[in-house]
């Protein structure tokens, strides 16, 4: 009778030890899960954030368009301007110098 109580016993520590690691890996395992699901909850934020920055940066890349186009029209403009003040400047010196010269 001895025998079986320290059997029942021994078996009782060794159902118990198990247990105790059963239970330590499922602590584990849920630790790992709300580890993958922060991580998850993160990259969901990364990618939204990436999705706004996309958008933002085609935003500026059509404004830098509108940007180009204007400095060109001004390009063309200010190139009119600069040969109309040579000619105006040519005009003057010829006037002066017909002066002089008659």
């Amino acid at each position: 009778m001895r025998q079986t109580l320290e059997m029942t016993q021994d078996l009782e520590m060794s159902t118990n030890v198990r247990l105790d690691r059963i239970e330590e890996k499922l602590d584990n395992l849920t630790e790992a899960m709300v580890a993958l699901a922060r991580a998850e909850e993160k990259i969901a934020g990364i990618k939204e954030d990436q999705l706004m920055m996309y958008e933002r940066v085609n935003r500026l890349s059509a404004k830098l368009d509108d940007v180009e186009k204007v400095v060109q029209a001004n390009h063309v403009t200010v190139t009119t301007i600069n040969r109309l003040f040579w000619v105006a400047i040519v005009a003057v010196a010829g006037s002066i110098a017909a002066q002089l010269w008659m």
